[in-house]
């Protein structure tokens, strides 16, 4: 029965710093190469035999790091921008309160939490925007390699994952807005030979 794997980049220097990262190419932070270390601790007793991840610099190094720790090798990787952060527009590179100060809490929230509705600039990403080209790479290159039998592992960030489960779960546009994807965290598919999910988890400490 084959695994998939989804798990969100760490901690990265502007989540720090709180602000809006998108598409900017930031690293992690020191917090972020320890959630990315932690994660593989949890990897090491399962099979992985193929990994995507965007092509930013902290869901690679995440992998990486991750990886490393679980004892693993090089694996055959496929990098692509279609999981990458959703594009945050001309609000890239400004800090979450500071906008609010400027937008209104309402709008910023409207902007980072709704469906449809994307934040300003030309190249502003609502969720359904990123939807848009992450479930077709999904679609086309992961779900393939789950239903050959192979247990892949995903690499990506928030909104990116979010579009994912939203498909896997089957969520309507108000239960995916409600979910936060946490750091560093991998969270556990599996389906049977015939690509029906079997359950998902999260793996990590029970407190």
């Amino acid at each position: 029965m084959p695994n998939l794997i989804l798990l969100r980049h760490g901690e990265s220097q502007w989540n720090l710093e709180n602000r809006f990262t998108g598409w900017v190419d930031v690293p992690l932070s020191p917090k972020g190469e320890e959630e990315a270390k932690k994660a593989g601790e949890y990897l090491k007793d399962l099979d992985i035999d193929l990994l995507f991840t965007s092509v930013l610099q902290r869901a690679i190094n995440t992998a990486k790091f991750a990886l490393e720790a679980a004892g693993k090798g090089d694996l055959p990787t496929e990098r692509d921008e279609a999981l990458n952060e959703r594009h945050y527009g001309d609000l890239q590179g400004l800090n979450k309160a500071e906008t609010a100060e400027q937008y209104g809490d309402e709008q910023v929230k409207i902007w980072r939490r709704s469906y449809d509705v994307p934040p300003p600039g030309e190249k502003g990403e609502s969720l359904k925007d990123t939807a848009a080209r992450t479930l077709p790479y999904y679609r086309e290159h992961i779900l393939p390699a789950i239903l050959s039998g192979k247990n892949v592992l995903v690499v990506a960030h928030g909104n990116s994952l979010r579009s994912i489960v939203m498909e896997l779960d089957q969520l309507t546009r108000e239960q995916v807005l409600e979910l936060n994807i946490p750091t560093g965290v991998p969270l556990l598919y599996t389906f049977d030979d015939n690509g029906t999910i079997l359950g998902h988890k999260y793996l990590f400490d029970k407190e």
